[in-house]
């Protein structure tokens, strides 16, 4: 049996992609050598801002150094009359007129309506996509001198699970159903799109137009290439599809396009490596794009019958330049997820640690200023150490523990940095409060 710290140096090499089979063969011998063979070995640099303390108040643990503040709390009432619905999600940061503006999702379905936005003043003639289903997105406005909230307001209303979603480069948050309900006895219209919410310093309602050209499915999160204006999909379902929307018109996402799903070159294996390694961690592949044109009906399923590779459950994504990262929520042979890189149409596994101690079922990622990835944890198990974490993850793979939800063991979700880069603003979905978290971040 290895002891604590032989099984930490195994889970940062398996980690890291580099215990392939010649690996396991010079790691069995670094272990038999003991600690003569460890003191010819490096130690690795830290990682991270070290341990997190144990909060007093129960509610968020952080390292030293650093401190949260609750901005919301689900229940208010907002400066438009609206209660501030619960299970909030996927959310961005938009700097507008010398504010903090943020815009943030609610993961609302059709039964949740007795605690969602209507409570106490009925929708009327507002502009909405579907009555007073209860999902959509909220806006708060945040003084960046002082941090103080100055006002919260329902922004797209009549949606239903809205779950993640993505900025856009000229200003606006596109807000994403992971659902594809039909129309039934309670709902007026089927659902399943995306949404475009401007974000704005007073209260206004987006005028809630799906954007049924990037197609209908159990859509997660976006991100918005700035240079072509392409935007870039994932599908939160076991056998979902990564796609990519090319408008006919940059910034115009209504005006229509074309939409198309990733295909790797070459490969005829299972992206998901439940069963086998099919591919391994660090591995470039170039990738190509077929057509969907059943948007509305199962894009997946064509978009498979023409040669797209399936990613299961497909959640956060995030782009900085010309990379992006998308998280796999429960890939890998122990089913603890992935990370996957794309750059330039060249595809890589990026991190399938398989190992609940360095990243549980990841979910809403960000990029960070100091070039790692902040990563929420949606373990429905977290059968490694109590709580979701805020994992952080190096360029080179390196995973560290930023945060944990000391609350409950509701999922961590909507992790973003302000514009300045000095605030990161994170989401416990229930009961739905949203932090602000400051400290000594990396230059």
């Amino acid at each position: 049996m290895l002891d604590d710290h032989h099984m930490h140096t195994r889970r940062c090499l398996l980690q890291r992609g580099l215990l392939g089979a010649a690996s396991i063969s010079g790691l069995a011998t670094f272990l038999q050598q003991g600690w003569a063979a460890e003191s010819a070995v490096p130690a690795a640099p830290a990682v991270g801002f070290g341990p997190l303390l144990k909060d007093p108040a129960g509610i968020f643990d952080l390292p030293s150094g650093f401190a949260y503040r609750i901005l919301s709390r689900s229940g208010t009432v907002m400066a438009d009359g609206w209660r501030l619905p619960g299970m909030m999600d996927g959310m961005a940061s938009f700097a507008v007129g010398g504010k903090t503006v943020l815009v943030r999702n609610h993961e609302m379905p059709a039964s949740a309506k007795p605690t969602g936005p209507f409570q106490d003043r009925p929708l009327g003639d507002a502009a909405s996509y579907d009555g007073m289903q209860p999902g959509g997105t909220t806006t708060v406005v945040i003084d960046p001198a002082t941090g103080a909230v100055e006002r919260e307001f329902l922004s797209l209303a009549g949606t239903l699970r809205n779950c993640a979603g993505g900025p856009t480069p000229w200003g606006s948050w596109i807000s994403c159903e992971e659902t594809t309900d039909r129309a039934n006895a309670v709902l007026g219209k089927d659902h399943g799109f995306a949404f475009e919410v401007p974000a704005t310093l007073e209260p206004r309602l987006a005028d809630p137009v799906p954007l049924a050209a990037m197609g209908r499915f159990r859509r997660e999160a976006v991100c918005v290439h700035a240079a072509s204006g392409i935007v870039y999909q994932t599908e939160d379902d076991t056998h979902g599809c990564f796609y990519r929307f090319i408008p006919d018109q940059p910034r115009q996402l209504r005006s229509g396009g074309r939409l198309e799903a990733l295909r790797i070159r070459g490969f005829v294996g299972d992206t998901t490596n439940w069963t086998q390694r099919d591919i391994p961690v660090g591995q470039a592949m170039p990738v190509d794009w077929v057509p969907v044109d059943d948007r509305l009906g199962s894009p997946a399923a064509q978009a498979a019958e023409r040669g797209a590779h399936r990613f299961t459950r497909g959640e956060g994504l995030w782009i900085h330049g010309d990379r992006m990262w998308f998280t796999a929520t429960d890939g890998g042979a122990k089913r603890k997820g992935q990370i996957w890189q794309l750059e330039r149409d060249v595809l890589t596994l990026f991190a399938e640690p398989d190992d609940a101690h360095l990243l549980e079922n990841g979910d809403n990622l960000v990029y960070a200023p100091w070039d790692d990835l902040i990563v929420c944890e949606d373990a429905a198990g977290s059968d490694a150490d109590p709580g979701q974490h805020l994992v952080g993850i190096t360029p080179t793979g390196r995973p560290y523990h930023l945060g944990r939800n000391r609350l409950n063991d509701s999922e961590l979700a909507g992790a973003c940095f302000a514009p300045d880069g000095r605030t990161l603003f994170v989401n416990i979905q229930t009961p739905g409060l949203t932090f602000a978290i400051t400290g000594p971040w990396k230059s």
